[in-house]
């Protein structure tokens, strides 16, 4: 089972708060999510959003895609380790932990996944700064705990080696571009296709010159969505 958990898009990223307002971070973040979930419902794998977000519920309803509901909207960790919980009872084999960020995911990076896992162990898909952890499949689905941040990388390789299984470690170069910074919308817009987060980053001048140069000043936002 594939499992993305999407905390209140509401509140979506903060990070971007010195370039975007947060109508703009809240149409990104549903624009990435829909580019993922497009992409998981290509694959042939049961999905489960961990959520409780309005926009996100809406989405698997019309994906047909399963709900876990995250009432305490506290983490992705704390989203993750319950919907862990539940799988793990209804006896679910395995699970691929996918955040709701990475839109440039394609079908191939998901089978790619699979077909390098272990019948017992692990598959982990570092971030593009080697710090995050942006895939982590799990069979058994709770064969370590995941801790997701920043620095998540280090300390899931540490844990998943710990069980003494073997651990797959893959460069998937869409997977590993997650869009937290003005730079990774940057590589958003530059990367090929048309995605409705790309779209939509293009729509607000990023990737161009002179949309970069005037991305902040004086510490204010300068780019913001059209209202």
């Amino acid at each position: 089972m594939i499992l993305i958990p999407v905390k209140n898009l509401a509140h979506a990223k903060q990070r971007l708060s010195a370039v975007l307002d947060q109508s703009a971070r809240t149409e990104l973040a549903r624009a990435m999510l829909s580019d993922v979930l497009d992409t998981v419902s290509k694959c042939g794998v049961e999905v489960a959003l961990v959520t409780s977000d309005p926009f996100a519920l809406e989405l698997a309803a019309q994906h047909g895609f399963e709900v876990i509901r995250d009432h305490a909207n506290r983490s992705e960790t704390d989203a993750i380790e319950m919907a862990t919980r539940v799988c793990a009872e209804r006896g679910v084999e395995r699970t691929l932990v996918i955040p709701a960020d990475i839109p440039l995911i394609e079908s191939d990076d998901v089978r790619m996944i699979y077909d390098r896992a272990p019948a017992r162990g692990s598959v982990l898909v570092p971030a593009a700064d080697k710090r995050g952890t942006n895939a982590i499949l799990r069979s058994p689905a709770a064969l370590f705990p995941l801790r997701f941040g920043n620095d998540s990388f280090v300390p899931h390789h540490a844990a998943a080696r710990a069980t003494n299984n073997p651990c797959v470690v893959l460069s998937l170069p869409r997977v590993a571009l997650d869009i937290d910074t003005p730079e990774d919308l940057r590589e958003l817009v530059r990367a090929p296709g048309e995605k409705r987060s790309q779209m939509f980053a293009r729509k607000l001048g990023f990737g161009q010159v002179e949309a970069l140069k005037s991305a902040s000043v004086d510490g204010h936002p300068s780019v913001t969505a059209n209202s």
